[in-house]
Protein backbone atom coordinates (compact mmCIF):
# COMPACT_ATOMS: atom_id res chain seq x y z
CA UNK A 1 0.00 0.00 0.00
CA UNK A 2 1.33 3.50 -1.03
CA UNK A 3 -0.10 5.73 2.19
CA UNK A 4 -0.32 9.98 1.11
CA UNK A 5 -1.02 12.42 3.42
CA UNK A 6 -3.20 15.37 2.89
CA UNK A 7 -4.30 16.19 5.68
CA UNK A 8 -3.24 20.01 4.75
CA UNK A 9 -3.32 20.13 0.98
CA UNK A 10 -6.87 17.99 0.80
CA UNK A 11 -5.32 16.60 -2.67
CA UNK A 12 -5.85 13.28 -4.31
CA UNK A 13 -4.63 11.71 -7.11
CA UNK A 14 -6.06 11.50 -10.41
CA UNK A 15 -6.77 8.32 -11.87
CA UNK A 16 -3.73 8.76 -13.83
CA UNK A 17 -1.86 9.61 -11.32
CA UNK A 18 -2.48 6.81 -8.89
CA UNK A 19 -1.89 4.31 -12.04
CA UNK A 20 1.89 6.10 -12.16
CA UNK A 21 1.92 5.40 -8.48
CA UNK A 22 1.01 2.42 -8.87
CA UNK A 23 3.11 0.59 -11.67
CA UNK A 24 5.55 -1.31 -10.41
CA UNK A 25 8.05 -0.39 -13.28
CA UNK A 26 7.95 2.81 -13.26
CA UNK A 27 6.36 3.93 -10.06
CA UNK A 28 6.65 3.03 -6.67
CA UNK A 29 4.63 -0.08 -7.53
CA UNK A 30 1.55 -0.91 -5.29
CA UNK A 31 -2.05 -2.41 -5.05
CA UNK A 32 -3.56 0.93 -3.96
CA UNK A 33 -2.89 4.27 -3.02
CA UNK A 34 -3.95 5.40 0.35
CA UNK A 35 -4.64 8.92 0.85
CA UNK A 36 -5.40 10.46 4.53
CA UNK A 37 -8.03 13.61 4.61
CA UNK A 38 -9.59 15.57 6.84
CA UNK A 39 -12.70 14.26 8.17
CA UNK A 40 -16.01 16.12 9.58
CA UNK A 41 -17.27 13.20 10.98
CA UNK A 42 -14.96 11.21 11.95
CA UNK A 43 -10.84 11.56 13.42
CA UNK A 44 -10.20 11.15 9.43
CA UNK A 45 -10.92 10.29 6.10
CA UNK A 46 -9.46 7.42 3.57
CA UNK A 47 -9.70 7.67 0.03
CA UNK A 48 -8.61 5.18 -1.22
CA UNK A 49 -7.61 4.22 -5.34
CA UNK A 50 -7.21 0.71 -6.95
CA UNK A 51 -4.16 0.46 -9.26
CA UNK A 52 -6.27 0.85 -12.43
CA UNK A 53 -7.47 4.31 -11.36
CA UNK A 54 -10.15 3.64 -9.94
CA UNK A 55 -11.65 5.27 -6.69
CA UNK A 56 -13.11 2.20 -4.02
CA UNK A 57 -14.98 1.95 -1.44
CA UNK A 58 -13.12 0.37 1.18
CA UNK A 59 -10.06 -1.47 1.97
CA UNK A 60 -9.16 -4.10 4.94
CA UNK A 61 -5.56 -4.37 4.41
CA UNK A 62 -5.67 -0.32 3.93
CA UNK A 63 -7.22 0.75 7.04
CA UNK A 64 -4.36 -1.23 9.06
CA UNK A 65 -1.68 0.38 7.19
CA UNK A 66 -3.66 4.11 7.59
CA UNK A 67 -4.14 3.36 11.65
CA UNK A 68 -0.61 2.67 11.56
CA UNK A 69 0.64 5.15 9.85
CA UNK A 70 -0.82 7.86 11.90
CA UNK A 71 0.29 6.53 14.98
CA UNK A 72 3.32 6.14 13.94
CA UNK A 73 3.99 9.40 12.78
CA UNK A 74 2.52 11.06 15.96
CA UNK A 75 -0.73 12.49 14.21
CA UNK A 76 -3.11 10.84 16.40
CA UNK A 77 -2.04 9.16 19.76
CA UNK A 78 -5.12 6.80 20.97
CA UNK A 79 -5.85 3.17 20.39
CA UNK A 80 -9.14 3.29 18.39
CA UNK A 81 -9.43 5.48 16.09
CA UNK A 82 -12.44 6.77 13.42
CA UNK A 83 -11.60 6.66 10.03
CA UNK A 84 -14.73 8.08 7.25
CA UNK A 85 -14.44 5.50 3.98
CA UNK A 86 -17.17 5.70 1.48
CA UNK A 87 -18.25 2.46 3.04
CA UNK A 88 -18.85 4.37 6.90
CA UNK A 89 -16.77 5.23 9.29
CA UNK A 90 -14.55 1.97 9.80
CA UNK A 91 -12.75 1.54 13.72
CA UNK A 92 -9.46 0.18 14.07
CA UNK A 93 -7.62 -0.38 17.64
CA UNK A 94 -4.49 -0.47 17.62
CA UNK A 95 -3.02 -3.61 19.92
CA UNK A 96 0.52 -3.97 20.02
CA UNK A 97 1.84 -4.84 16.85
CA UNK A 98 -1.27 -6.08 15.40
CA UNK A 99 -4.36 -3.95 14.56
CA UNK A 100 -8.15 -5.18 15.20
CA UNK A 101 -10.87 -3.67 12.90
CA UNK A 102 -14.45 -3.26 13.56
CA UNK A 103 -15.32 -4.00 9.78
CA UNK A 104 -18.90 -4.14 10.40
CA UNK A 105 -21.96 -5.83 9.60
CA UNK A 106 -22.07 -8.09 6.30
CA UNK A 107 -24.48 -7.52 3.75
CA UNK A 108 -26.20 -10.32 1.89
CA UNK A 109 -29.23 -7.98 0.75
CA UNK A 110 -28.44 -7.95 -3.55
CA UNK A 111 -29.39 -4.68 -3.94
CA UNK A 112 -26.76 -3.47 -1.17
CA UNK A 113 -23.98 -5.80 -2.64
CA UNK A 114 -24.78 -5.04 -5.51
CA UNK A 115 -25.37 -8.30 -7.41
CA UNK A 116 -28.40 -8.67 -10.47
CA UNK A 117 -30.09 -11.53 -8.47
CA UNK A 118 -33.68 -11.28 -6.80
CA UNK A 119 -32.47 -14.22 -4.53
CA UNK A 120 -29.90 -14.57 -1.60
CA UNK A 121 -26.75 -14.89 -3.13
CA UNK A 122 -25.65 -18.28 -1.46
CA UNK A 123 -24.36 -21.29 -3.31
CA UNK A 124 -25.71 -19.79 -6.76
CA UNK A 125 -24.50 -21.06 -10.05
CA UNK A 126 -22.87 -18.67 -12.53
CA UNK A 127 -21.19 -19.09 -15.22
CA UNK A 128 -18.00 -17.97 -16.43
CA UNK A 129 -14.41 -18.86 -18.43
CA UNK A 130 -16.27 -21.90 -19.76
CA UNK A 131 -16.94 -22.90 -16.33
CA UNK A 132 -19.94 -23.28 -13.66
CA UNK A 133 -19.08 -21.84 -10.21
CA UNK A 134 -20.99 -21.98 -7.28
CA UNK A 135 -21.02 -18.87 -5.96
CA UNK A 136 -21.60 -16.51 -2.66
CA UNK A 137 -21.50 -13.10 -2.64
CA UNK A 138 -21.35 -10.66 0.25
CA UNK A 139 -20.47 -7.31 0.88
CA UNK A 140 -17.82 -5.72 3.36
CA UNK A 141 -18.21 -2.13 2.08
CA UNK A 142 -17.43 -3.75 -1.40
CA UNK A 143 -18.68 -6.22 -2.83
CA UNK A 144 -17.26 -10.06 -3.08
CA UNK A 145 -17.69 -13.25 -4.80
CA UNK A 146 -16.55 -16.59 -2.81
CA UNK A 147 -15.49 -19.48 -4.46
CA UNK A 148 -15.21 -22.66 -2.57
CA UNK A 149 -12.66 -25.17 -4.30
CA UNK A 150 -10.93 -28.66 -2.90
CA UNK A 151 -7.86 -27.05 -4.72
CA UNK A 152 -6.11 -23.61 -4.72
CA UNK A 153 -2.89 -24.52 -6.60
CA UNK A 154 -5.91 -25.82 -9.63
CA UNK A 155 -7.07 -22.01 -10.06
CA UNK A 156 -5.88 -20.26 -12.74
CA UNK A 157 -6.73 -16.53 -11.30
CA UNK A 158 -5.30 -14.65 -14.33
CA UNK A 159 -7.63 -16.23 -16.40
CA UNK A 160 -11.21 -16.88 -14.38
CA UNK A 161 -10.70 -13.76 -12.19
CA UNK A 162 -11.29 -11.23 -14.87
CA UNK A 163 -13.74 -12.67 -16.03
CA UNK A 164 -15.81 -13.10 -13.10
CA UNK A 165 -14.94 -9.18 -11.57
CA UNK A 166 -16.85 -8.13 -14.38
CA UNK A 167 -19.17 -10.65 -15.29
CA UNK A 168 -23.11 -8.91 -15.45
CA UNK A 169 -24.38 -10.17 -12.47
CA UNK A 170 -22.13 -7.54 -11.09
CA UNK A 171 -22.84 -3.93 -12.12
CA UNK A 172 -19.91 -2.73 -9.82
CA UNK A 173 -17.56 -5.15 -10.83
CA UNK A 174 -16.83 -7.23 -7.90
CA UNK A 175 -13.57 -8.87 -5.82
CA UNK A 176 -13.22 -12.69 -6.29
CA UNK A 177 -12.18 -14.80 -3.82
CA UNK A 178 -10.85 -18.36 -4.01
CA UNK A 179 -11.31 -20.21 -0.83
CA UNK A 180 -10.01 -23.39 0.35
CA UNK A 181 -11.04 -24.95 3.51
CA UNK A 182 -8.69 -26.59 5.74
CA UNK A 183 -10.28 -27.11 9.00
CA UNK A 184 -13.12 -25.31 11.07
CA UNK A 185 -10.87 -22.65 11.74
CA UNK A 186 -8.63 -22.52 8.75
CA UNK A 187 -9.24 -21.34 5.34
CA UNK A 188 -6.66 -20.50 2.68
CA UNK A 189 -7.46 -17.88 0.41
CA UNK A 190 -6.52 -16.56 -3.55
CA UNK A 191 -7.97 -12.87 -4.07
CA UNK A 192 -8.42 -11.24 -7.64
CA UNK A 193 -8.93 -8.10 -6.29
CA UNK A 194 -11.24 -5.55 -8.58
CA UNK A 195 -9.12 -3.12 -10.45
CA UNK A 196 -5.97 -4.71 -9.14
CA UNK A 197 -5.76 -7.48 -10.35
CA UNK A 198 -4.28 -10.98 -8.22
CA UNK A 199 -2.68 -9.35 -5.23
CA UNK A 200 -1.23 -10.78 -1.93
CA UNK A 201 -3.77 -10.18 0.31
CA UNK A 202 -6.68 -8.42 1.13
CA UNK A 203 -8.91 -7.31 4.52
CA UNK A 204 -12.25 -7.29 3.14
CA UNK A 205 -11.86 -10.23 0.84
CA UNK A 206 -10.27 -12.50 3.65
CA UNK A 207 -13.56 -11.60 6.08
CA UNK A 208 -15.91 -12.20 2.83
CA UNK A 209 -14.13 -15.80 3.08
CA UNK A 210 -14.66 -16.51 6.40
CA UNK A 211 -18.03 -15.14 6.57
CA UNK A 212 -19.47 -17.17 3.07
CA UNK A 213 -18.12 -20.47 4.51
CA UNK A 214 -19.55 -19.76 7.65
CA UNK A 215 -22.69 -19.17 6.34
CA UNK A 216 -23.01 -21.86 4.41
CA UNK A 217 -21.41 -23.96 7.41
CA UNK A 218 -18.11 -24.78 6.15
CA UNK A 219 -15.84 -23.51 9.14
CA UNK A 220 -16.40 -21.65 12.21
CA UNK A 221 -17.27 -18.25 12.88
CA UNK A 222 -13.78 -17.62 13.70
CA UNK A 223 -10.98 -18.97 11.63
CA UNK A 224 -7.86 -18.33 10.68
CA UNK A 225 -7.71 -17.08 7.04
CA UNK A 226 -4.30 -17.48 5.00
CA UNK A 227 -3.26 -15.85 1.93
CA UNK A 228 0.11 -15.78 0.28
CA UNK A 229 0.65 -12.32 2.10
CA UNK A 230 0.11 -13.85 5.54
CA UNK A 231 -2.57 -14.63 7.77
CA UNK A 232 -5.03 -12.82 9.20
CA UNK A 233 -7.47 -13.44 12.00
CA UNK A 234 -11.31 -13.06 10.97
CA UNK A 235 -14.12 -12.96 13.62
CA UNK A 236 -18.06 -13.07 12.96
CA UNK A 237 -19.81 -11.93 16.66
CA UNK A 238 -22.71 -14.19 16.62
CA UNK A 239 -24.31 -11.37 18.84
CA UNK A 240 -23.91 -8.33 17.19
CA UNK A 241 -23.21 -9.71 13.75
CA UNK A 242 -19.87 -7.58 13.15
CA UNK A 243 -16.88 -9.08 11.87
CA UNK A 244 -13.96 -8.47 13.42
CA UNK A 245 -10.15 -8.82 11.44
CA UNK A 246 -7.38 -8.54 13.48
CA UNK A 247 -3.54 -8.78 11.72
CA UNK A 248 -0.36 -6.72 11.38
CA UNK A 249 1.03 -3.44 9.54
CA UNK A 250 4.22 -2.92 8.67
CA UNK A 251 6.38 0.06 6.77
CA UNK A 252 8.55 -0.87 4.08
CA UNK A 253 9.69 2.45 3.38
CA UNK A 254 9.25 5.90 2.62
CA UNK A 255 10.28 8.49 -0.34
CA UNK A 256 8.89 10.97 -2.97
CA UNK A 257 7.86 10.75 -6.45
CA UNK A 258 7.36 13.41 -9.39
CA UNK A 259 3.91 13.28 -10.97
Amino acid sequence: MIVLDSRESGWTPSAAQAVKLCDRRFGVGSDQVLVLLPSSQADFRMAIFNADGSEVEMCGNGIRCLARFIRDRGILLKDRLEIETLAGVIRPELRGDLVRVDMGEPVFDPQRIPISVHVRPRDLPLEAAGRVFRISAVSMGNPHCVIKVDDLEEVDLEEIGPKIERHPWFPKRTNVEFVQVLSRDHVRVRVWERGSGVTLACGTGACASAVAMADLGHCDRRALVTLPGGDLEIEWDDKTDRVFMTGPAVEVFTGTIEL
